[in-house]
């Protein structure tokens, strides 16, 4: 039984990529924003037997954060499934 073998073969002198430029574009953003997303949640006490309640518990790590970095994650997956123009 002989099977037909359909995979693409490509020529070296065009390399086609995924997604196009724009698609890139948009994930290198949402990344840059997931950066973002997790530097404000980084930081605290330098003190190891300090624990401050306000700066763990602030606005910016409980609230700001998390929410900056589903924003990168929703711009990471809109890159991902966005149709590139043709």
């Amino acid at each position: 039984m002989a099977t037909k073998d359909s995979t693409k073969k490509v020529s070296p002198d065009k390399i086609e990529f995924l997604f196009k430029k724009e698609n890139y574009m948009i994930i290198l953003a949402g990344v840059v924003v997931l950066i973002i997303g997790y530097f404000l949640m980084s930081g605290g006490s330098q003190k190891p037997n300090e624990f401050n309640t306000d700066e763990i518990y602030s606005f910016r790590r409980i609230t700001l954060a998390p929410i900056v970095v589903i924003i990168g994650y929703v711009i990471v997956m809109f890159g991902i499934l966005k149709k590139p123009k043709e």
